[in-house]
């Protein structure tokens, strides 16, 4: 590995959220700020490539659970999907122009439309109604930027965002949004008044913290959830590069750019001083994410059988659409084992590290706890594990999936999503992007971040904001089915939307532009 000795295997999870260390603690007072997240694309609840369903996001669900969902604070990013473009909505418009299958001699025209909808997408955010940031004194509860890793928690606010906007330029070949995260950022991090645009999220969540309660206590939020690194390494399968970080560039905002893993040893010591300030946050209890391992998404697939009997791993990991017969390792976009082990074994190194600061800030009367979303994903890895008994680690189970899943036909696993007419037919936790959660996906997330809350002693309670709700309190899967349109209504093409996708990825590079921007 890049810095470290291998591991002998994978890591064994961390499932103890307190990690072995009780804390005495007593409460008092109502904190103003029930709820609070910082994080990336996975708090802010980026689907299909676009940041567009925030009602829907975790802390947006667990906030619907708490019963203060009329009081939690989102961004939201109306028009033409969202940024900086939406996948499931371009294969719906495909469908109704083409119909579900798009046939050779209609691929011009369908390039014609597809560089149309990307235009005015590019123009909407760029120039149009989307370039008018809204003005807002309230500080937001989710403070989730899609792209962002530790130095940017650290070091961007909204004065820096609006710097980095370059001026737009009606670009006929690259048809993306340009700083699509710098534009959502300036959703989410406060600008007003004037000494706010120097906020960044953590000094954001540290204001909401200063916030007097009923007793005059100032523990302004009660619960804080913090889940970040995965940008620290995702970009190996994004972009299917391994570029580890150099000690010159891993903590600036624009040399940092260049790297795809971030070397334990340069997480550390930017984890360090992400701890440090939550650290000062005045948040009764902090819950802290591990980082899942990227190498599980199915954007990037294992091609062919694994390497060996037992291995978790492929020879190589290519775009999903890229099928074993064709694919090319001299010429198509890959990581090789070796490569996805090293990145794994470097994503076990910084979890290793945020459980080591959650244990040490718990031995010095902090309560905070670990939730292990890695181990999470590792019990819903289909390809990794569920199907191959062999590679499984002692300590591996599948996890359960709550009842109204399972009921589902088939039940929501973690292959690339797949369906004929509007019947998903494989899939269900990942959405069109191979990346990030579907709506149900974000659910299994949220009931795991209430698990730990109630573990701390967080009431929740019905709408109604007065009724408390008794043990054990489930996130209602069926609200979330009907509003997961990937889950329930897949658009009509996704039987070929694998071949729709690779054919837009080569026609228009279009992922490699729309990941570029995380």
């Amino acid at each position: 590995m890049a810095d470290s000795v291998r591991r002998q295997g994978p890591r064994v999870p961390e499932f103890d959220p307190k990690v072995g260390v009780d804390v005495s603690t007593r409460w008092t007072g109502d904190p103003r700020h029930r709820l609070v997240a910082i994080g990336d694309s996975l708090t802010q609840g980026f689907q299909s490539a676009a940041v567009f369903n925030t009602s829907l996001s975790y802390p947006a669900i667990v906030a619907h659970e708490l019963g203060c969902f009329p009081q939690f604070r989102f961004p939201q990013y109306g028009g033409f999907g969202g940024l900086p473009f939406n996948l499931e909505l371009f294969l719906r418009d495909l469908e109704s122009r083409y119909g579900r299958n798009l046939d050779w001699w209609e691929a011009p025209l369908a390039l014609f439309r597809a560089r149309n909808v990307m235009d005015r997408v590019e123009d909407y955010w760029e120039r149009g109604a989307g370039r008018t940031v809204p003005s807002t004194t309230a500080i937001m509860h989710n403070l989730a930027v899609f792209g962002w890793d530790l130095r940017d928690a650290l070091s961007k606010s909204a004065d820096e965002c609006r710097k980095r906007i370059d001026t737009p330029k009606d670009d006929l070949v690259n048809q993306v949004v340009q700083n699509a995260g710098e534009r959502a950022a300036l959703r989410v991090l406060p600008t007003q008044p004037q000494a706010a645009g120097a906020l960044t999220q953590l000094s954001a969540a540290a204001e909401l913290g200063k916030d007097i309660d009923g007793t005059g206590a100032k523990h302004g939020i009660e619960t804080l959830v913090v889940f970040l690194g995965a940008n620290n390494a995702l970009r190996a399968v994004t972009d299917l590069r391994v570029v580890w970080s150099e000690d010159s560039g891993f903590d600036d905002l624009d040399a940092k750019r260049r790297f795809t893993v971030w070397r334990p040893k340069h997480f550390r010591s930017e984890l360090r001083k992400v701890a440090a300030e939550v650290f000062d946050i005045k948040a009764r209890h902090v819950i802290w994410c591990t980082v899942p391992h990227v190498t599980i998404a199915p954007m990037a697939r294992g091609v062919a059988a694994k390497i060996q009997p037992g291995s978790r791993y492929f020879p190589y990991y290519t775009r999903p659409w890229i099928k074993d017969r064709d694919f090319d390792a001299g010429k198509d976009p890959s990581i090789t084992a070796e490569q996805a082990q090293q990145v794994d074994d470097a994503i076990d190194e910084y979890n290793d590290a945020i459980t080591e600061t959650v244990r040490a800030a718990r031995t010095k009367g902090k309560d905070w706890y670990l939730l292990e979303t890695c181990g999470l994903m590792d019990r819903l890895a289909s390809r990794r594990y569920a199907e191959d008994p062999l590679a499984r680690p002692s300590w591996w189970q599948p996890y359960p999936l709550p009842s109204s899943l399972q009921a589902l036909s088939p039940p929501p696993n973690s292959h690339f999503l797949a369906g004929e007419g509007e019947r998903r037919t494989d899939g269900g936790l990942f959405s069109l992007d191979g990346v990030h959660p579907t709506t149900v996906g974000y659910g299994i997330l949220a009931q795991e971040v209430i698990n730990v809350m109630r573990l701390a002693g967080v009431r929740f309670f019905r709408p109604d904001a007065s009724t408390l709700r008794q043990d054990p309190v489930l996130v209602d899967f069926d609200r979330l089915i009907r509003h997961d349109t990937l889950v329930n209504r897949p658009p009509g093409n996704l039987g070929s939307a694998l071949g729709a996708l690779g054919w837009a990825d080569e026609a228009l590079d279009l992922f490699r532009r729309v990941f570029s921007t995380l």
